[in-house]
């Protein structure tokens, strides 16, 4: 039966992600190959937007399916198994990202970066759209300037359609955090897109 306020379609697909799951982990090889192909584009798209690069997201996306695979006897049959798998991927990228820090940046020969593709921020492979390219290219700038916190809230609300609930779960923070970081985030991505600079209320963390 729907939660109060959730809408009918959204329901029927949890009860399936659910289904789909206790039958995953009774052994069924077919119900994990449904779920991937369900649940893996979205977990791409966000962990694309979190660490910044499709590559490292690609190899974090298997990392996170195969935490998955071995937390199944950790998994309560019923449940919702989506937000738990976006709990996975979000420590797995942190985890990723606290490495990085660790590690010394390496450089070409010439002193610059190595080259970064382009990436979707969807999780889509190869897109082809009409979209202009430069814009996307300076929404993804813009987001991945966000202080990681914001970035995230932003990303779980705005992009991916968490509840605030939700998506203070997944981050392991609270609703009214959420709420706050994805606002603050929200106003500072539209104040860097229109050149000007956001001011610091708007990139604060609660």
């Amino acid at each position: 039966m729907p939660a109060e306020g959730q809408n009918p379609g959204a329901a029927a697909a949890d009860e399936r992600m659910a289904a789909l799951m206790a039958r995953y982990c009774g052994g069924d090889i077919a119900a994990f190959h449904e779920l991937y192909a369900a649940l893996a584009p979205r977990i791409l798209g966000y962990l694309t937007g979190l660490a910044g690069d499709r590559a490292t997201a690609e190899d974090l996306l298997q990392q996170t399916f195969m935490k998955l695979h071995e937390a199944r006897p950790a998994y309560v049959r019923g449940a919702n198994p989506v937000p738990w798998l976006y709990t996975i991927a979000h420590r797995t990228c942190l985890d990723e990202i606290r490495r990085r820090k660790r590690a010394r940046v390496r450089v070409s020969s010439d002193g610059n970066l190595p080259y970064e593709p382009s990436v979707d921020i969807t999780g889509v492979a190869n897109p082809q759209s009409a979209v202009d390219e430069a814009a996307i290219a300076n929404g993804l700038a813009a987001l991945a300037s966000l202080p990681t916190t914001l970035r995230q809230a932003v990303l779980l609300t705005k992009i991916h359609g968490h509840s605030s609930a939700q998506a203070a779960t997944i981050a392991g923070t609270t609703a009214g955090a959420i709420k706050v970081r994805a606002h603050r985030g929200y106003l500072a991505l539209r104040r860097k897109l229109v050149g000007r600079p956001a001011d610091a209320a708007a990139v604060g963390t609660p």
